[in-house]
């Protein structure tokens, strides 16, 4: 399979490197150090960020400084002691995002604060993966603080904006710019797979670039949903996770799975990057999965045209059925495409077909949206990017699959690992 290669650890931190510990509350202090002596610490690079400066634009100047102010006054003492709350930059079901900067060096950083009762076991899963890993294309954890209601992760800071969004901001997008991106996601993503972690929520949104320059690289962002496997039966995992459109099939089908459904997930991302559209893309839930059951996609339409018969085919390898008969991370690497930064190739420019495919794709969701909760387009435009489906999979959507024959005969029909 590939995922896991028990000789290869984390690099060694350079000299010198930054020593970053849990920091604890006072009561947490006193319940840490009746279960152990020390505090458990992480060594990390704390690497600085190319362009320090984050342009948040808002026509409502004011109300973003209350609304500063108020999440500042929810940090806990010893956290804005140390760093400036500056803006709010995103927020999930139980947690919240801010951009700040390190009071004494001026340093932006990410703090993601997490309610650690409600978001328990995303805190956990991520704070467990962080503190194992250090790469160049995986987003850094710098610092934590912990008290008995809330937990604040201090990260780097990405600044360059996701991936779609990028692409339509450029006036050109190549094959090669494609592979740029992807031998950066595919490195990173044998790096976590050699030590055994399964990131399970691979899309494009969870690609950020590190800072707005031309030649910024990617970085690999959100490990809450990820996994860290263990030697022996406990390879497999079988919780029903992810998000809908980038799941594999072993997924939906309810089997044993190990660390390849990062790597249908990497197929899917290549398929819309090269354009603009998906390749399972059913009008509900239902049909989606059926779709992704069968693997059921092409290469039909005026957008494909200009796609070098190495990259469909690099994409057909990915996006198998059998996870077994999918290619590993490490084959990606060795991938003619990947490897000769498609230099066979015409080389053409595909920004024109697909961003025009992201757009369309953004106007039908947010129509979308606007009929059901009675806002009108232009509110719903104003406030997204090219984003997926934001719900993850439910396993009650999956449970209802599972009682139609017809999905029954498919699942049946696939082989496990």
């Amino acid at each position: 399979m590939g995922c896991v290669n028990s000789k290869l650890v984390p690099e060694a931190p350079p000299p010198n490197a930054h020593l970053v510990e849990t920091v604890y509350g006072h009561q947490d202090a006193k319940n840490k150090a009746n279960r152990t002596p020390k505090l458990r610490q992480t060594q990390l690079h704390e690497r600085s960020i190319r362009d320090p400066q984050t342009i948040i634009s808002t026509p409502q100047g004011q109300r973003t400084n209350k609304t500063v102010a108020r999440y500042r006054d929810k940090f806990d003492p010893r956290v804005t002691a140390k760093y400036d709350i500056k803006a709010l930059i995103g927020r999930g079901s139980f947690s919240r995002v801010v951009r700040v900067e390190n009071r004494v060096t001026r340093q932006p950083y990410a703090i993601k604060m997490i309610d650690r009762v409600q978001g328990k076991e995303v805190f956990e899963s991520e704070l467990n993966v962080l503190r194992r890993v250090r790469h160049k294309y995986i987003i850094q954890l710098v610092e934590v603080f912990e008290t008995p209601g809330k937990v604040y992760m201090v990260m780097e800071l990405a600044t360059g904006g996701e991936l779609f969004d990028r692409i339509i901001a450029k006036g050109s997008f190549t094959e090669r710019d494609a592979t740029r991106v992807l031998n950066m996601v595919v490195d990173g993503v044998q790096y976590l797979h050699a030590l055994g972690i399964t990131h399970r929520d691979l899309k494009p949104e969870n690609l950020l670039y590190y800072h707005p320059g031309h030649d910024s690289k990617i970085m690999i962002t959100d490990f809450g949903l990820s996994s860290i496997m263990k030697n022996g039966v406990e390879n497999f995992m079988m919780t029903t996770c992810g998000t809908p459109e980038y799941i594999a099939p072993e997924i939906v089908a309810r089997k044993p799975y190990g660390c390849q459904v990062d790597l249908w997930a990497v197929g899917v991302i290549t398929y819309i990057l090269l354009s603009g559209t998906m390749p399972f893309d059913g009008h509900n839930r239902s049909r989606l999965y059926k779709l992704i059951l069968k693997a059921n996609f092409s290469y039909v339409g005026e957008h494909w045209k200009d796609v070098s018969d190495s990259a469909k085919d690099f994409i057909g390898k990915l996006l198998v059925l059998e996870p077994h008969l999918r290619i590993t991370a490490a084959q990606c690497q060795q991938h003619p495409w990947l490897l000769t930064n498609a230099a066979g190739s015409a080389n053409k420019n595909l920004h024109r077909t697909i961003s025009q495919n992201l757009l369309q794709r953004q106007s039908t969701q947010n129509s979308a949206k606007s009929s059901k909760s009675g806002k009108s387009v232009k509110s719903i435009k104003s406030q997204g990017s090219l984003r997926s489906d934001p719900h993850r999979v439910l396993p009650e959507e999956i449970d209802a699959l599972h009682r139609d024959p017809e999905v029954l005969a498919d699942i049946a029909s696939l082989h496990q690992y």
